[in-house]
């Protein structure tokens, strides 16, 4: 029944902006509030985050269209939220990536294997990357979400950079100096060299920093998932915000820049992912039988967690080794994101263009490569793509207003990213398990993994 309501309040409001239809506005109006207290008791009803967070955009539209005045005032909301999530990155990309690189004894007993699966990961992944910022520039989604305003602010901060400038500000000088910048590339690096130098240590002696840092990411995951709740509220500010001070407009580049995703995803899958498999020679069709339901499930729930149990049954299947894919799919999780590293580019690019900045290649390649280094260590995080964009912009000083709108139809592209990384990952423990001369892959089935 809510459903239905929006439903007949967004054919009312096309009528009467397009069709010729007149709709008076006192009644028009009390015909969406009744739209949205439907929908808000259907989403408190079931309890979802998801559709809390639409709950909140439509609202935040509501408010920004009827009364601009006092809704340029609700800016605040997003603004505490946008603190609120910096504040992690932080601490949670140090103990990420302390835990996996320090915590893990299979990489040097499988050095030759984890070689060539982060080779492989990382062609991949920029490719990806590459593919979605090329999408995004060729349909200039983010163009007509811009103002006057975000241009000003950010004109000053983009100054190009030389070469020996963006290899030197890789490293950092003071790591407290680039938590405080939200330098995240610097902060990347030194977890990194943190955790290699933790590995080299004793197991005694190594145990008490890896257990702390382990309890840390515990930490900053339940820490995540607390402010995700608060998602609602400053999607409503932000929305409210933009749609006050930009006008109704600012949303057609939404459904634009969701469409460019998802052409993106298919010209990755179909230029990418496919000569790949026809490369090592896979059976398509009894791979794609034995993916189907993972990638089905990562799909509906959005969730690249929720099918790994049934992606590794599946690979076993196909008779490749348990230690294959006991290492390659659960490091593909932090280093083979095929779907998110597309979708980050777009959102960055996206960001861009609405802030009217015209940036030069070295500094689009600058940007692109710390989303390709930021992105590792992040995986089980809510929303953790969301989170990597917004390090990025920040750090660039680039507005965070546009990325608030697409944060309105991130369930919806977060379906599409995950499925697609489950996708890429399986593909990925088959190209190891070839690579390294197995022989069984493809095999008449074997016994499951989880029977």
């Amino acid at each position: 029944m809510a459903l239905a309501a929006c439903l007949v309040a967004f054919v009312c409001w096309v009528l009467n902006r397009w069709g010729g239809v007149s709709i008076p506005a006192g009644e028009f109006l009390v015909l969406r509030g009744i739209a949205l207290l439907l929908f808000g008791v259907y989403a408190a009803e079931r309890r979802s985050l998801t559709y809390l967070m639409l709950l909140g955009m439509m609202i935040g539209a509501e408010f920004g269209h009827d009364w601009p005045g006092y809704a340029v005032h609700l800016r605040i909301l997003g603004t505490i939220f946008l603190r609120l999530i910096q504040v992690i990155i932080a601490p949670l990309l140090f103990s990420t990536l302390v835990v996996g690189i320090a915590g893990s004894d299979d990489l040097r007993k499988v050095g030759r294997m984890a070689f060539k699966a982060l080779a492989y990961f990382e062609i991949v992944s920029t490719f990806a990357l590459l593919v979605g910022a090329a999408a995004i520039h060729l349909t200039r989604a983010g163009v007509g979400a811009s103002s006057p305003a975000m241009t000003r602010s950010v004109a000053i901060n983009a100054v190009p950079l030389s070469v020996s400038e963006v290899i030197t500000n890789i490293f950092p000088e003071n790591i407290a100096n680039s938590v405080a910048e939200g330098n995240v590339l610097q902060v990347v690096v030194f977890s990194i060299l943190f955790g290699l130098a933790l590995a080299l240590l004793p197991k005694v002696n190594r145990r008490p920093l890896l257990a702390l840092a382990n309890s840390l990411s515990q930490t900053m995951y339940r820490f995540t998932n607390l402010i995700m709740w608060v998602a609602p509220l400053g999607l409503l500010g932000a929305t409210a915000y933009s749609i006050g001070h930009l006008g109704l407009g600012v949303l057609v580049p939404l459904g634009k820049v969701l469409a460019t995703m998802y052409c993106a995803l298919a010209v990755f899958i179909l230029g990418g992912l496919l000569p790949i498999a026809l490369v090592i020679r896979v059976p398509l069709v009894r791979f794609l039988q034995a993916v189907a339901e993972p990638v089905a499930i990562a799909f509906s729930t959005a969730s690249s967690e929720a099918a790994l149990p049934r992606a590794m049954e599946q690979m076993e299947g196909l008779g490749i080794a348990r230690e294959t894919i006991a290492f390659v799919l659960p490091t593909g999780y932090s280093f083979n994101l095929d779907g998110s590293s597309l979708y980050q580019s777009i959102a960055l690019i996206f960001v861009v263009q609405a802030s009217g900045l015209h940036l030069s290649w070295r500094n689009e390649l600058t940007m692109l490569l710390t989303l390709l280094v930021s992105s590792k260590g992040t995986a089980g995080v809510a929303r953790a793509s969301f989170f990597v964009v917004l390090t990025v912009v920040t750090s660039f000083h680039l507005p965070s207003e546009p990325l608030f709108l697409l944060l309105g139809i991130d369930p919806l592209m977060d379906m599409g990213r995950t499925g697609v990384n489950v996708l890429g990952n399986c593909l990925a423990t088959v190209v190891v398990a070839r690579w390294e001369g197995e022989t069984g892959v493809f095999s008449p089935a074997r016994p499951l993994l989880f029977e």
